[in-house]
Formats: C-alpha cells, structure tokens, sequence
C-alpha cells in the first residue's frame, strides 16, 4: 500500500551518491512507497548515447551537464505542490550551481538521502556493471578514480540529509519514515 505525501511547497528528494553507491535501488524504493515520479540524469542521457557512437568521457560529461539542466526544467515548470525524487551523483557539479538550480525551479524544501559507500564496496559494484552498461559510460580506467572519490565525497546538504550506510542492508522502510516525519514536520 502507497503512502502519501501531501507537501505545502514543491520538494526534492536528493537521492545522491557516488555511481555504484546504490542510488536507483533506494529511488526506486521510496517511489514504489510513495508513488513519486523519479529522474535520474542516466534516464536522460542514455537515450541520447543510444543515437551516438565513439562517446568519449568528454562528451558524456556534456550529456550528463545537459541532462542535470533538463532535470531542473521539469522540476521548474511542475506544480508548486510537487515531489520529486532525483537520483544523481550531485557532486559532479559545484554545490553553488545545484543551489541556484533549485531556487531558478521553485523548491522550497529540499531533503537529500546520502548513499555513504566505501571505495572497496563502490569499486567492487561499478566492476560488476561494467559488462552491463550502455557504451560511452566509463569503463574500467575509472575505478581508481572512483576509490579516490569515494573516500572525499559528502552529501550536498541544502536541507536534511539522511545518511544510508551501504556497508549494512539497507532498511528502506527507515528511509520512508524520515521522508514522512520531514514532510509532516513543516506543515
């Protein structure tokens, strides 16, 4: 059974976390709980990758960046009653952008749930996925670079952040309470 959010003002859900930090099983959790529509910056530029070949890590950067901006222009042009779950890895991108972002799109309350993750853990996951993933991803010349960013990476914080430990099973229906109790509590 769905439960329901009624917000006051339009809100974010942050789901965010390095690739491979288990970010899309959280979102599609919380979506199933809620019954909240999702975007995520892959489900956005893969479609497009699909139509190119030779996709370097150049251009999938620029897809990515392209991708972030048209996930802000959906959230704009939504009701002010709106929630919306965004799964990326937010610090791709400098936090000073992601804020403006959010003010430009009419957010009032944003929540983030951080996807806290090893480099071992992280490393290990996006190896798995490589044989799995759409060409113009980055392959396997990333994964050190991706145990170097696991262990610096920190949540965006622009509002209250819930903190999932991917080391541990995940306890989903935690998650969903926090996301209530942060709704409930501001009306």
């Amino acid at each position: 059974m769905k439960s329901v959010l009624t917000p006051e003002c339009k809100t974010v859900i942050l789901i965010n976390g390095i690739p491979a930090s288990g970010k899309s099983t959280i979102a599609r959790q919380i979506s199933e709980t809620f019954g909240l529509p999702i975007l995520t910056i892959d489900g956005i530029k893969e479609p497009f990758m699909a139509c190119f070949t030779d996709i370097d890590r150049s251009f999938n950067r620029q897809l990515g960046c392209a991708a972030y901006k048209v996930i802000w222009s959906v959230v704009e042009q939504s009701p002010a009653s709106c929630v919306w779950l965004i799964d990326a890895w937010f610090g791709f991108q400098p936090r000073e952008m992601l804020q403006q972002l959010v003010q430009q799109a009419g957010v009032e309350r944003v929540l983030e749930v951080w996807n806290h993750i090893s480099p071992e853990l992280a490393v290990s996951r996006y190896a798995e996925r490589l044989q799995h993933r759409q060409p113009g991803h980055p392959g396997e010349e990333y994964l050190p670079e991706l145990a170097l960013l696991a262990k610096r990476a920190e949540p965006m914080g622009l509002g209250a952040v819930f903190r999932v430990d991917q080391q541990n099973p995940v306890e989903s229906e935690e998650v969903s309470k926090w996301i209530e109790r942060q709704i409930a509590g501001n009306k």
